[in-house]
This record gives C-alpha cells, structure tokens and sequence, in this order.
C-alpha cells in the first residue's frame, strides 16, 4: 500500500491554470474519489500522481519519498486509462503479460500471474481472444487486469467506466469495489459521475476550476454541501435550489420567492435578512395538504421510476422544483393538477448570496 501526499501542487498549459496550490494526503489502503465537471483539474491532478504530467510547483510523494523527478515506471503505480489501450495485433493473454514482460518476468512466472489474474476478474476464457473480439466490458475487465498483474500499491483510474453502457458501468463498478476490498490497496479513482463516487469512496474530493471544493465521505458530501456548486451537482435528481430572499418578520425568520413564503426552522433565527438560495432534497419534498405552512405548486411532469415516482413542479426561472413519491400510482396524480407541499424543517439548507451554506445547528 502507498500513502499520497499532494502539497501545493500547481499545473498550468499556457495561461490556463489546471491546478491551483492543491493540498491533499491520500492514506494507506484508502478509496479516494476525486470528482467534478469536464476541465475542472482531475484528470490533470491524476496524471501528476502517475508521473504524466510534470507540476510546475509543489511536490508529490509517495511513502515520503518525492517522486516529482521519477518515471512513471518508477513510481510502483498502475494506471487505467478511459480508452482500454490494449494493444490490437496481441491476443489478450499477451496484453495482460505485457506490463510483466518490460519488467523482465521469467516467462514461467508470467503464465502464472496471468493466469491468477484472470481468475480474479474472471477471463479466463477470453485470454484466447484479440481485443477485437472482446466486448465493452471485457476489454475493459482485460485493461484492470493488465494493471493488476504487475501488483502496484497504487491503482488510478481515469473514468475508465465512462464508454459503458448502464448496466456494464453497475457491474464494474462493483467489480472496482470487490478488488478494494480484496487487495486493501490504495485507489484512486477520477469520475465526473456523481452516482460512481457516490458509491465507491471513502472519501470523496470535490473540485472545480482547479481547486479543491469539499472533501469529506459520500453522506457527508450529500448531507452537508459546503456551497451551492456542491449541492446542485451531487445528487440524482439534484437538490432543489429556490433563489429567494430572507425577510424578518414579527413571527421570525421567514424565506419568500416568486412561489414560496414559509417560515424558516428557529435554528436559523441568526442569519441576517437578505438575498440567498434555499436548498431541499427532492426526498424531503412532502406532499401533505394538512400542514400549516404548505405551498400550492402545479404538477409539469409526472416521471415514473417503478419503485419511485419523481414529480415536477412548475417555478419561476430555468429549473424545475422536484419531489419524490415513494409507490406512486398513475391514477393518484395528473399533469397540471395543483398539490399543496411543504419541506422537511430538519432538512433545510440556506446558501447566502455568494453561494455559501450558511451553517448553523442541525436539529436531531
């Protein structure tokens, strides 16, 4: 296993920063996800730990060595590529040795790590085959088995479930979890899919715009979003997010837009008045016509999901306003009909002008 430390990292291509003095320990064994928009420095970062990319400034170390100055062959890492990289003319057995072959592998001993390997992620019967004749799937079970074949304490992978369809992406991704837990090896994995880090991490990193945004395990990144770029962006569907004002009124704290007037939980009795965003999981969205405090909203779209049923609300502005009905059946509700809603006080989230969460006790 390796220990990652990343200290003051900066990577730029010309005038575009891709990191910005990014500071980061990743510990022995650890699941690290890092996670985030197209251009947002992951992949950049992911690089630099392999030995790809060098920084401009910062040092990485692994074990507390710097290997800033170290090939990437030196590094004792095992990369996974978003594109498989199997060699075409190589049957698959040969692409999985080949890593094995540079390293001057005993040609006995190669078989058998092949072999073992193949076992592991269970090809044995393709190691016959050339890539061209192996699946989505199978190339991409050939690909993890190629890096795990030469036994590196370190595991990157780049998307490397981005080209698959639904349900190859479901079984590889269970795939990449059963090895973790096997191996007990450091992996690190780099998604823009919020559901992979989601269920898969440790711990999560957030970034954007070459910066680390939040870090923190998956229930805390979902429960807890520092800002309203974290909350919108984590979550299936995403988090409600009313644009609005907070106004003091004689019976308290109270948040008004063009659809909603409510009163706020008393834990937020000490946020100033002003300009801000409310945020509510679609889950906490209830749909109860007997609360004192409910909102009448006109059904858009009705999107049955089988177990779940996610109901659309028309709001003023680009985005809809969501709620999620467990066992819904078609005949209960139709499109354009008005229903009375109100939010789970325990489950608020207020982001101020800036984007910020504003942070206040929770109520158990």
């Amino acid at each position: 296993m390796a220990r990652i430390e990343l200290i003051n990292l900066n990577k730029s291509f010309g005038a575009v920063q891709a990191v910005r003095n990014l500071n980061f320990t990743i510990e022995d064994g650890e699941f690290v996800v890092f996670v985030g928009p197209s251009g947002c420095g992951k992949t950049t970062t992911l690089r630099m730990i392999a030995g790809f990319e060098d920084p401009n400034s910062g040092e990485i170390r692994i074990d507390g060595r710097v290997v800033n100055d170290l090939e990437p062959r030196d590094r004792d890492i095992g990369m996974v590529f978003q594109s498989h990289a199997l060699f075409p003319h190589k049957n698959v057995a040969q692409n999985i040795e080949f890593g094995l072959r540079m390293k001057k592998v005993s040609p006995e001993e190669r078989v058998k790590r092949v072999r073992e390997v193949a076992e592991m992620m269970r090809i044995s019967h393709l190691l016959d085959k050339m890539p061209g004749q192996c699946s989505g799937g199978e190339s991409q079970r050939v690909a993890l088995a190629r890096t795990l074949v030469t036994n590196p304490s370190t595991f990157l992978l780049d998307e490397p479930l981005s080209s698959l369809d639904a349900k190859l992406r479901r079984e590889l991704r269970a795939e990449c979890d059963r090895l973790h837990q096997e191996l007990k090896r450091t992996f690190i994995f780099v998604t823009h899919d919020q559901e992979e880090a989601m269920t898969l991490a440790d711990r999560i990193v957030v970034m954007r715009d070459g910066e680390i945004v939040q870090v923190g395990s998956p229930m805390e990144i979902y429960a807890d979003p520092v800002n309203y770029f974290v909350a919108d962006f984590f979550g299936s569907p995403s988090m409600n997010l009313v644009p609005g004002e907070f106004v003091r009124t004689g019976d308290g704290l109270r948040f008004r837009s063009a659809s909603f007037d409510i009163a706020l939980p008393a834990r937020f009795e000490t946020v100033s008045p002003g300009k801000g965003t409310l945020g509510i999981r679609p889950e906490h969205v209830r749909i109860d016509p007997g609360a004192e405090d409910c909102v009448h909203l006109t059904v858009r779209l009705i999107e049955p999901l089988g177990k779940d049923t996610l109901l659309y609300f028309d709001v003023p502005g680009d985005r809809a306003f969501v709620a999620v009905r467990e066992g819904l059946h078609m005949t209960d509700v139709r499109i354009g009909q008005p229903m009375a809603i109100n939010l789970d006080a325990h489950c608020i989230h207020l982001f101020d002008g800036e984007g910020r969460r504003i942070a206040v006790p929770r109520v158990a």
